[in-house]
């Protein structure tokens, strides 16, 4: 048994199968990718996989217990590189966030500018993407913390974080009806055709579950996984348009007014959150608690060895 069986399996575990994608992402063949895989079941006297064919159809029992092994092992091998570099170089090597549009644009700016002014060696990479693949960016090792609205505290296998809280606005052109009408109801919106987030983005389903309570059914004519794509729309004329209240600059959103909403959607928390058991580098700790800076050293040791209770803001 060596690594590269290990690696090996996780990999077309992580693909879905498909033995083709996990050999490219190792840069490997596909035979040698299969001749690992049948050597390591082999060692162990237990198939991972169901074969039909040559094809790989399902995970055996057997394969899903083994593989859960493999994933701690794995992860516990990224950790023990992580110690080493730390001590070879605190101050320099690379740290991947995954993170929404609206975080990236809005929330992250003084984060990453203070982050590179205390460490200007470090290698900043940002990944965008919706928040259930931000969470599997850093399960899978691709990224190191993740930040977003919704679903990172869904998995069990994240620690996350709270890191600030904040309410959905209304945003419409400056001579919109909606600007007079006081106070500003679910019903009144519900009238206007509506521009608003993509489901899995922002708190919309905050926001669909408002409106299902009240019996209504707006018109949603445009999803988007931008705030300023949102606006943008508003400005044309297409609808009244919902987003995070952080996303609006009333001295760059010209020609638009945001209506406070805070008394018809419910307060949105936006969350920072990293892998179970990694070991974080010092300046992996110090980027969290710029995010999340009521998050104390020794509290934030605690949540990453697992010993931490529920994290309140």
């Amino acid at each position: 048994m060596n690594l590269q069986q290990l690696r090996y399996a996780a990999e077309v575990a992580r693909r879905g199968l498909n033995v083709s994608e996990a050999a490219a992402a190792l840069h490997t063949s596909q035979p040698g990718v299969s001749k690992q895989i049948r050597a390591l079941e082999e060692e162990l006297g237990v198939d991972l996989f169901v074969r039909q064919g040559r094809r790989l159809t399902a995970v055996t029992e057997g394969g899903r217990e083994i593989l859960e092994v493999v994933g701690r092992v794995l992860a516990e091998l990224a950790n023990l590189k992580r110690v080493g570099d730390d001590f070879a170089g605190a101050d320099r090597g690379s740290l991947a966030v995954a993170v929404t549009h609206t975080q990236a644009r809005y929330a992250l700016p003084p984060v990453v500018t203070a982050f590179k002014k205390r460490y200007p060696k470090v290698k900043l990479k940002l990944l965008q993407g919706n928040p259930h693949q931000l969470a599997r960016w850093v399960l899978d090792g691709e990224a190191d913390v993740a930040i977003a609205t919704e679903a990172l505290d869904r998995y069990d296998a994240l620690v996350a974080v709270p890191g600030y809280q904040w309410h959905h606005g209304v945003v419409v052109p400056s001579r919109h009806p909606l600007a007079r009408v006081k106070p500003l109801t679910l019903e009144a919106i519900a009238k206007h055709p509506i521009v608003t987030y993509d489901a899995t983005f922002a708190g919309r389903t905050a926001i669909d579950a408002s409106f299902e309570r009240r019996g209504l059914e707006p018109e949603i004519v445009l999803t988007a996984l931008d705030s300023d794509v949102i606006k943008s729309y508003v400005s044309l004329g297409l609808g009244v348009g919902i987003i995070s209240s952080v996303a609006f600059d009333r001295a760059k959103d010209k020609g638009l007014a945001l209506l406070a909403a805070d008394h018809l959607f419910p307060v949105q928390t936006t969350r920072l959150a990293f892998r179970k058991g990694a070991w974080l580098r010092g300046y992996t700790a110090e980027f969290i608690r710029l995010f999340v800076p009521h998050l104390s050293r020794e509290a934030l040791g605690k949540l990453a060895a697992g010993r931490g209770e529920d994290f309140a803001i």
